[in-house]
């Protein structure tokens, strides 16, 4: 295990080291309830794995954001579960 992975507050969630609502898991991911929701249902979805994706791609340092866009409302135009790793400009929040 990674520093970066021993240190990562969702990584002692997913082990169960630090209290968490679990509502999914299997072996490529985990979903809990956010401790501070921002909507009636706020559900962080996890990989199981902790990926430094952005890191290997040099964006780490500056930051990035990764958007799951569902549905036709939400901007998917390919209705396949898949996520967009955006890096490389300053962005706002709340996104939209």
């Amino acid at each position: 295990m990674s520093n970066e992975a021993a240190n990562c507050l969702f990584c002692k969630i997913r082990d169960g080291e630090i209290p968490g609502t679990i509502v999914f898991r299997d072996e490529r991911c985990v979903a809990f309830k956010d401790i501070a929701p921002r909507a009636p249902m706020h559900t962080l979805i996890i990989p199981t794995e902790h990926i430094g994706l952005a890191k290997d791609l040099g964006h780490a340092e500056a930051g990035y954001r990764v958007v799951l866009n569902c549905n036709a409302d939400a901007g998917q135009t390919v209705f396949h579960v898949h996520a967009h790793l955006l890096a490389g400009r300053v962005m706002g929040w709340p996104p939209g």
